[in-house]
């Protein structure tokens, strides 16, 4: 909790700056992970991981865009970035496994 709270009070205090740079970092992760997740196919259950990866990265960016309060921001940045991770994870591990 005090890495989340160090980090949160640097995110709120240059809020406008990084704001702009995890939009980026939020949508090319979230590409990554549509990318990664559309090389296993495009079954049902690809499409259901497709779904939650856009909807995550979108709901990020539309809270940058609608300016809400920097901690609802960050802490869909956070969600964001985490679902975008572990669906790589996940669909890498599913695609390379020995």
């Amino acid at each position: 909790m005090k890495l989340y709270n160090i980090l949160y009070k640097d995110f709120e205090d240059l809020y406008v700056g990084y704001s702009a740079i995890a939009v980026i970092l939020s949508s090319c992760l979230g590409s990554a992970a549509a990318l990664v997740i559309l090389m296993n196919g495009h079954d049902l259950t690809q499409m259901i991981q497709l779904f939650l990866v856009v909807v995550v990265c979108m709901t990020y960016n539309a809270s940058v865009l609608a300016q809400l309060k920097p901690k609802i921001v960050f802490n869909s940045l956070i969600i964001s970035l985490l679902v975008s991770i572990v669906l790589i994870a996940y669909n890498v591990f599913l695609r390379y496994q020995i």
